[in-house]
């Protein structure tokens, strides 16, 4: 297998994996608010759930690392800092997010997920300004726009996961209380409200995930190079004529 073959099967894994996760974290949680099943098997519902989101972040943390790799063997060139950075950003984000899953509650977690929290925030808008500088101020992606859809819709999906952070609070509390046997009336309801509002967002990513897919297998507007070439000689033949 070649370079590209292998970052190729490691992208449509992670996507595979990224969505098959999300899926059983929403089917688990639904037992997890169930109040008709005893305290041990919501309890239960709800370790296999909060493990089982693990998945799905490492996938999203991990993706752009692969992506921008495989971006290079479609003909994108990467500076090398910019190079570097992609390489370094997955490892170092997929490390971050582990050590926060299986160390929750010290002090140093606390503060690296209001890192992660900012982190994210960041890259949504570097994503989109990105993007906004290739297609107005250069012609990188003229011959593979797609690759700029994809990278917005990827912009997306981060953005539904600050969504759901947002509003998981409440779930989140509830779980925790089961675990204690600590668990009443008005933590079944915020659970409840709090899975409502994030549902939203839970299906928006699976829809964009679709999206995604659908991008990078259809690969619409994408050009060969020598027509890519070709244009871009003319235009600068009629900007200097």
């Amino acid at each position: 297998m070649s370079g590209q073959d292998i970052a190729l099967l490691i992208h449509l894994l992670l996507f595979a994996y990224w969505l098959g996760g999300d899926i059983g974290v929403f089917y688990s949680s639904g037992f997890a608010t169930n109040r008709n099943l005893s305290r041990g098997a919501r309890q239960a519902a709800g370790t296999i759930m909060m493990n089982l989101d693990l998945i799905p972040r490492l996938c999203l943390s991990l993706m752009l690392t692969v992506g921008g790799i495989l971006t290079h063997y479609y003909g994108i060139d990467h500076p090398l800092w910019q190079m570097v950075g992609i390489i370094l950003l997955g490892p170092i984000w997929t490390c971050l997010l582990i050590y926060i899953h299986f160390n929750e509650g010290t002090d140093l977690v606390k503060t690296m997920t209001k890192i992660d929290y900012y982190f994210r925030w960041i890259m949504v808008f570097t994503l989109i300004a990105s993007v906004f500088y290739a297609f107005n101020y250069t012609d990188r992606l003229d011959a593979n726009p797609w690759v700029g859809a994809k990278l917005i819709v990827f912009a997306g999906l981060i953005f539904c996961g600050i969504m759901i952070r947002k509003y998981i609070g409440g779930f989140i509390k509830g779980i925790h209380n089961i675990a204690t046997d600590n668990i009443n009336e008005e933590d079944d309801i915020a659970m409840a409200a709090s899975l409502s509002k994030a549902r939203v967002f839970v299906l928006t990513i699976w829809f964009l995930l679709l999206v995604e897919v659908w991008i990078g297998v259809a690969k619409p507007g994408s050009k060969p190079v020598d027509q890519v070439q070709l244009e871009t000689h003319q235009t600068i033949e009629y900007r200097v004529g």
